[in-house]
């Protein structure tokens, strides 16, 4: 296969809402290059980029696909991307390695929210973007709605390039970078080239000029040029809409039918010679603060955006050449543990079909097999010269259930699978809660877990079941008490005996030392779990030896990991030790943990007890028209609205929510407001659960 040079590379990738027709563009952009012969469809499940078997079955993308063709001497690398956010983090892992972003627009819809969405994404790592309005051919399309909506998201730097008109019942499209009009057949394919016919000469000339102006506001040299000449021609035009586009002041707007294949070759031709290269892009930073060289002669370093599993090959390392030349059987080294690999395959992938190759070079995007130690977002280098490409930052959880293996005997298989789907798809979140006893699942909505059940089910042969969390309470107390307890115990021979009195009082920062003790020793213990135990040693008059002070204290602990009310942590509480009895054969640390664990729970159970309940700082971003709808819901989770604030069409809303009321919170958001509502959450801090939950909490615990 032709090497290409990184100044003839163009990565691109797609992105847009659900079917507004990326994965049929892709098609169509393969079979104008001539890479296949045959188009085929979502429909007819024989598209190359939708091959996985999940996407089949559920009829959309779910994963991004590698892809590449060739036009004109330039190679073109196009990785598809799905279009619903449940799979974001594809999403953004194909954004953080194009050179140019391809925003397609269904022509029906205009910009719609799932677009939206990924356009702050796009707009983070000010990314050249072209927006191509699809499915131009439709009964029901709205070029100047679309247009109009493109402008609403990105302001008056998006700029005609061409537009959509009729001549005769034909379906042409008005080119005013070329000033031409091009005719298309029924069935698409080759236009006849025309002139722009004259009643669209004026409003043509309007929007060359406008294109004119916006290309030669990226450059000073052409703007002197403009001023000189009044206009520019179509060369200087090109190097300010390329400029314009790096700078991210400038978004081109062309306009196609995917389906019939018309304006894709002039889309094609466009992403050729004035899209962005490889070449092109600010350099980057490592972690380390260095600048990575875009240069073959540079050592070589590798960033790893995907993995994916394929039960017939194993796993596929997708990554991008950041620097250098990568070939077969290079040794690179894994900047985040150390490990050696050794790439004895050099692949372009375009959907499932592998290319084998012998080099890649800088700013090319290829795939390897059977890496052992690498995941998503790895850097792989060269021995002699260590890098860290800036990883990719992945958006939280919007969802969490609690999973477990079906068949019980298959939990570590389970617990393995779920490593291997993190390693290939880091927005999935797997940890195990040894508090609540639970391996808990983190993902993006409930798509997302329908296809990691899928992936468990058809690829690991784990099937699984799913529930809600529990919830990660707290047990404290609200006032002072006092308990006293004597452990005895005789079988013969050395008996047990201890007896413990004490103390216990809520704790809290910065409170006066305990009154009418004579305190000889105080320790501060910070629990694992938040919160404090303060442990202070009052015994007068020798009648509890201090070596069984500390036997005293793990009895207290033990309680305090499985309060009396729920089961829940026990945090801020105050224990002061002041008087008991021992024997000078039969007490020893054992009979001292036994009565201090006693004395602690009847004095603990005396004191007022309280749960307390995690409460979520939570962050909605909603429109303005489905404010009420949220606040509403809000209001029946029991939040408490912290403050409210206004930007463009949308409020803000901050509130204080107790994290049991926020399982399905995402799948409830996206109903409310059809998806156009946004929310973060982070942990508050623990308060009080009201009395009439915490009596229902107590009874389930007790039965």
């Amino acid at each position: 296969m032709k090497i290409f040079d990184d100044k003839h590379i163009k990565n691109v990738v797609f992105v847009g809402a659900h079917q507004s027709g990326k994965t049929t563009l892709s098609e169509t952009m393969l079979f104008e290059a001539g890479l296949i012969n045959r188009r085929g469809t979502v429909e007819n499940k024989n598209t190359v980029s939708d091959y996985h078997e999940i996407e089949h079955d559920r009829g959309t993308s779910v994963f991004a696909t590698p892809l590449h063709t060739e036009w004109r001497n330039y190679k073109i690398n196009i990785i598809d991307t799905p279009g619903l956010d449940d799979f974001v983090g594809e999403i953004i892992s194909s954004i953080r390695v194009a050179d140019t972003i391809l925003t397609v627009i269904n022509a029906q819809h205009g910009v719609e929210v799932g677009t939206e969405i990924i356009w702050n994404y796009i707009d983070k790592y000010q990314k050249p973007t072209v927006f191509v309005v699809n499915q131009m051919d439709h009964l029901n399309a709205n070029f100047e709605m679309s247009f109009r909506s493109i402008k609403n998201l990105v302001g008056n730097n998006a700029v005609l390039i061409q537009y959509p008109h009729r001549i005769d019942g034909a379906q042409c499209i008005i080119d005013v970078l070329k000033m031409k009009c091009y005719k298309f057949g029924p069935e698409g394919g080759k236009p006849e080239k025309l002139p722009i016919p004259e009643d669209q000469k004026e409003r043509a000339d309007m929007l060359h000029n406008e294109l004119v102006e916006k290309a030669a506001e990226n450059d000073e040299g052409l703007m002197e040029l403009f001023f000189e000449k009044g206009t520019l021609n179509e060369d200087e035009m090109r190097m300010g809409i390329k400029a314009g586009m790096l700078n991210h002041e400038l978004f081109p707007v062309f306009c196609v039918s995917a389906l019939k294949d018309m304006g894709s070759g002039r889309l094609m031709g466009f992403i050729d010679n004035v899209a962005p290269a490889a070449a092109d892009l600010k350099q980057e930073q490592s972690v380390e603060g260095k600048t990575i060289e875009r240069k073959k002669e540079a050592p070589t370093a590798l960033f790893v955006f995907k993995t994916v599993f394929q039960p017939s090959l194993g796993q596929i390392t997708f990554f991008k050449v950041k620097s250098g030349e990568v070939k077969v059987n290079d040794k690179l080294v894994n900047s985040r543990n150390g490990e050696t690999e050794v790439l004895n395959q050099l692949f372009i992938m375009d959907g499932k079909n592998r290319e084998t190759v012998n080099k890649l070079t800088v700013g090319d995007i290829g795939a390897s097999l059977k890496l052992k130690h690498t995941e998503t977002n790895d850097t792989l280098h060269t021995d002699k010269a260590p890098v860290t490409i800036r990883p990719i930052q992945y958006p939280a959880s919007r969802t969490r259930m609690a999973v477990n293996a079906k068949n019980k005997q298959e939990e570590e298989k389970l617990s393995d699978a779920l490593k291997k789907i993190h390693s290939q798809d880091p927005t999935v979140v797997i940890e195990y809660s040894g508090e609540l006893r639970q391996l808990i699942l983190g993902c993006q909505g409930e798509l997302h877990l329908a296809t990691i059940d899928w992936s468990l089910k058809n690829n690991y042969g784990i099937e699984v079941e799913f529930e809600a969390p529990k919830i990660a309470y707290r047990e404290t107390i609200q006032r002072s008490s006092t308990a006293s307890y004597r452990h005895k115990k005789q079988s013969g021979g050395a008996g047990q005996f201890a007896e413990v009195h004490l103390k216990i009082e809520p704790w809290k920062e910065g409170m006066a030392e305990p009154q009418g003790f004579n305190i000889r020793g105080k320790e501060e213990i910070d629990l694992p779990w938040g919160g404090k135990l303060v442990f202070y040693n009052c015994i007068t008059g020798g009648v509890i030896d201090l070596r069984f002070l500390p036997s005293i204290r793990k009895g207290i602990i033990e309680v305090m990991e499985s309060g009396p009310l729920t089961g829940s942590f026990i945090r801020d509480v105050r224990v002061m030790v002041y008087d008991g009895k021992m024997h000078p054969v039969d007490s020893n640390d054992i009979a001292f943990k036994i009565a201090g664990a006693h004395a602690f729970k009847e004095a603990f159970l005396n004191a007022s007890p309280k749960l307390l309940e995690p409460v979520q700082e939570v962050t909605v971003r909603v429109p303005e028209e489905t404010v009420g709808s949220v606040m509403t819901d809000l209001q029946s989770r029991r939040s408490i609205i912290q403050g409210i604030d206004s930007i463009d069409h949308f409020q803000i809303l901050k509130c204080a929510v107790p994290e049991a009321e926020l399982h399905r919170y995402s799948t409830d958001l996206r109903s409310l407001t059809q998806g156009k509502a946004t929310f973060s959450t982070v942990f508050s801090s623990f308060k009080a659960v009201p009395k009439h939950i915490q009596q229902d909490l107590v009874g389930s615990h007790d039965k």
